[in-house]
């Protein structure tokens, strides 16, 4: 039962190949460049890159069960491919805002597209990474201990990477997931005020919650390196959160029988990432 991963380097699948091997499935691995990877041993890993399908049958072949990484541009091509070289499981990262409905046209091609072959799917769907408190708050955590924000009561459930790897993982080994939408999140819906306490928790640290206005909020995302278009995304998910928290799952615990890991667990996990 070979399974294949795309996007084998990323935050997420790096640990489903790490959970798979661990759980002792043949691991073959895709990725742009194999001789960067740092991929284990055990991993059959293949050149390929999803925007370039027509190189992908290699591979593909003999290849039982997929885990694909989305890329719209090329994803009917690619689960076409799929199809026809007898893949008979598919699970596809997706993400939480198919579900909310404020999918920009990303993630929702790429299931549909995977739908159509027949072949039995399973969507995994994560709310907001936990992860993306790196792109927003390094720099200034780094520098100055402080995390400045407009919507200190927005409430989040920011997931853990490693749990989406895990609920990949079941659907991948597990049968009984076939045409299910599953969505993950973090154990808790927490403030970004809780967020905070959490981080520093987590870091060993004190932090700071600077309060700022929407427009000073969105200049401090743009500084830390954050697109206009990224900033105002995210910022306007924050102000949502205010009267509407993001919802929480129980999906891990459900498929992992543990529960999901907590914020400050993810900030031990990454405090290299803010030293």
């Amino acid at each position: 039962m070979t399974i294949l991963i795309t996007g084998a380097t990323g935050s997420v699948g790096r640990h489903v190949v790490d959970l798979l091997l661990a759980a002792g499935a043949p691991v073959r691995a895709l990725t742009r460049n194999p001789a960067a990877a740092g991929l284990p041993a055990a991993v059959e890993v293949f050149e390929g890159d999803l925007l370039r399908p027509d190189g992908l049958a290699p591979a593909l072949d003999g290849a039982e069960r997929l885990y694909l990484f989305p890329e719209p541009a090329t994803a009917d091509a690619v689960a076409g491919l799929a199809r026809k070289a007898g893949v008979r499981r598919i699970v596809v990262l997706s993400s939480d805002a198919v579900t909310e409905g404020s999918d920009p046209g990303h993630h929702r091609p790429v299931e549909e597209a995977v739908e159509r072959t027949g072949i039995d799917w399973t969507h995994v769907r994560p709310g907001e990474f936990a992860t993306n408190r790196i792109d927003l708050w390094q720099r200034s955590i780094r520098e100055e201990g402080v995390v400045r924000t407009a919507y200190p009561d927005a409430v989040g459930a920011p997931v853990h990477e490693a749990d989406v790897a895990a609920v990949a993982v079941a659907a991948l080994l597990e049968d009984g997931h076939a045409g299910a939408v599953l969505g993950v999140s973090g154990p808790a819906a927490l403030s970004l005020r809780e967020q905070v306490a959490a981080l520093a928790a987590g870091l060993g640290r004190d932090l700071r919650l600077e309060v700022v206005s929407h427009a000073e909020a969105r200049t401090d995302m743009i500084r830390q390196g954050l697109p206009d278009a990224v900033a105002d995304y995210i910022l306007a998910f924050q102000a949502q959160w205010v009267d509407r928290p993001a919802a929480v799952h129980d999906t891990v615990r459900r498929l992992t029988g543990r529960p999901a890991h907590d914020l400050a667990r993810w900030a031990a996990d990454h405090r290299a990432d803010f030293r």
